[in-house]
């Protein structure tokens, strides 16, 4: 049956339906999770992809994109390693190796095929953030890794479902390198019931509308969002535009780290050149070439919305990356903290693409995670955990002002609960806030950051966080201000302490009652504050909200 055969209206009902599977993959996973940066903040996702290609079909709607985006390349490395060992139904895969379709060893990665007529006729994919993965930095994020073996235990693509038994030496080799095995079960679990059930809804749907129906509507799907970007960049001017922007530094080093990229508009195709960025650095804030792709592919989401999220999104788009760059990780160099530069590059973008479509410019958002890692010993001698990521401001945008104390661009993941993280862990906020001021100034204000203030209620505690934007603040677009830097500090006993690299430090030393404290960057601002309103001025000052 050719696609188009299908009708806009069977097409659009059979496009709600594949992406209510990813959707319900991701509620039972959310349900089910043991951690709360799964449970909670939501870090995890679903999808479905194409059966020999590995190719992105459908994405659920509250998981994270940047997986959706970079596990097309992780379920690729399966089928190419798998080739001759064949998947049988029931079989789940699972690996974290940052290199092979990965982002960082944290992220536990299950792939599951579905078949039909005796074939694969897609696979499931979940992806979720364990807390811990073994390594010298309990949750993992060492900034002083000089590779990935300082990350964590990095497992490779393995079968660890086979027609649906589960592999009990896989999984105990895998729970042995966590500090907290009993939250990895749990989540590994969870991962799995949210496949069993999307295969049950595939398997199901399948049965309904039949293969050769089916798979017509995902080709259709993917030549639709292929022909839409397409129009898209054919209304663009043709030129090349250039942008940069700085991490503060590797971890190891205090030297800034450009992230540069060229973008060239030629008719209905776009190509981005990093040639210019940073080359491969000692410290772990290298990336890999498929995340890279996918923080492309995050950033034209945000820039073209409208457009379903697929494969089809990337076909007119050319991605130039030197073999020697930061932005093209070789094993074993450490990828930790990706959150990090993935988020550079999108604030790169989106400043860039305030040049080429002015109508549509957004202000930088707080262009970090914030990741915060404190551990310490419980009462009865276990070990505890905890892992947050935190917010801050988004840009101004041409719909207004920026969202204050929101969530990174690159991901639908949530900040968690205070309470959920005071009940889990011995640990008391002492303020979680607006921070006054953050916001960078213009005709549309930055959103605020926030303030996060910590106490530790156990005798002994350390503290590890890996975050940027100490040193270059979220950029304004059109005239607007740029947010304020981010600022950590951290209590002894002679009093406040700032981290030697700004924002990165390792293994600090807090006692019960002393506090580490993150005050996070507000949004960029849009256009220049003289062409904001009276009435939005005084409003600003009424309620605190510029300096």
């Amino acid at each position: 049956m050719a696609s188009e055969a299908l009708g806009a209206v069977a097409l659009a009902v059979l496009k709600g339906r594949l992406e209510q599977i990813a959707d319900e993959m991701d509620a039972t996973l959310f349900r089910r999770a043991f951690n709360p940066t799964i449970a909670e903040a939501h870090d995890a996702c679903h999808g479905i992809y194409h059966a020999t290609s590995g190719a992105t079909l459908i994405q659920g709607k509250s998981g994270l994109p940047i997986f959706v985006g970079v596990m097309a390349h992780g379920v690729r490395a399966v089928i190419e390693k798998f080739a001759d060992r064949p998947p049988a139904p029931g079989d789940v895969f699972v690996f974290n190796d940052p290199y092979l379709g990965g982002t960082h060893i944290n992220d536990m990665r299950l792939i599951r095929p579905v078949f039909a007529d005796g074939s694969v006729f897609c696979w499931l994919a979940s992806v979720g953030h364990w807390h811990d993965i073994g390594g010298p930095v309990p949750g993992n994020y060492n900034p002083e890794a000089t590779s990935y073996f300082q990350e964590g235990v990095l497992i490779p693509p393995v079968r660890l479902v086979r027609a649906g038994t589960l592999d009990q030496d896989i999984l105990d080799i895998i729970l042995a390198a966590s500090r907290l095995p009993d939250t990895a079960q749990g989540d590994l679990q969870a991962q799995l019931a949210a496949l069993d059930l999307g295969a049950a809804r595939m398997t199901a749907l399948l049965a309904e509308t039949g293969t050769e129906r089916l798979a017509s509507a995902l080709n259709s799907l993917t030549a639709i969002s292929a022909r839409q970007i397409r129009a898209e960049i054919a209304s663009l001017p043709d030129g090349t535009w250039s942008g940069e922007d700085f991490l503060d530094n590797d971890g190891r080093s205090a030297t800034p780290l450009p992230i540069a990229c060229d973008v060239t508009v030629a008719g209905d195709r776009l190509i981005f050149d990093f040639t210019r960025s940073a080359g491969p650095t000692a410290g772990p804030v290298n990336i890999s070439r498929a995340t890279t792709e996918a923080s492309v592919y995050v950033a034209l989401k945000h820039l073209f919305p409208e457009i379903a999220a697929n494969s089809g999104v990337m076909e007119p788009i050319d991605i130039i990356i030197p073999d020697r760059s930061l932005l093209n990780a070789q094993r074993p160099a450490p990828v930790g903290g990706y959150t990090e530069t993935i988020l550079r590059i999108i604030d790169v973008l989106f400043c860039i693409f305030a040049d080429i479509r002015p109508d549509a410019a957004t202000g930088c958002a707080y262009g970090t995670i914030n990741a915060l890692s404190i551990t310490g010993t419980r009462e009865n001698g276990q070990p505890w955990v905890m892992f947050s990521f935190f917010g801050g401001g988004h840009g101004g945008n041409p719909e207004g002002d920026g969202l204050s104390h929101g969530n990174p661009p690159i991901a639908t993941a949530i900040i968690p609960p205070v309470e959920i993280l005071e009940a889990a862990y011995p640990v008391r906020f002492t303020q979680w806030a607006l921070r006054d001021g953050s916001g960078g100034e213009g005709a549309q204000r930055g959103g605020l950051g926030a303030i996060y203030e910590i106490a530790i209620e156990s005798d002994q505690a350390q503290a590890f966080v890996f975050a940027e934007r100490a040193h270059f603040p979220p950029r304004g677009v059109l005239g607007g201000g740029d947010g304020a830097r981010n600022v950590i500090s951290y209590e002894q006993a002679d009093g406040w302490h700032h981290p030697a690299l700004g924002s990165k430090a390792v293994g600090l030393q807090l006692t019960h009652g002393q506090r580490i404290r993150l005050e996070t960057p507000g949004g960029g601002g849009r256009g220049p504050i003289s062409e904001r309103s009276a009435a939005d001025l005084e409003r600003d000052a009424t309620l605190g909200l510029v300096p």
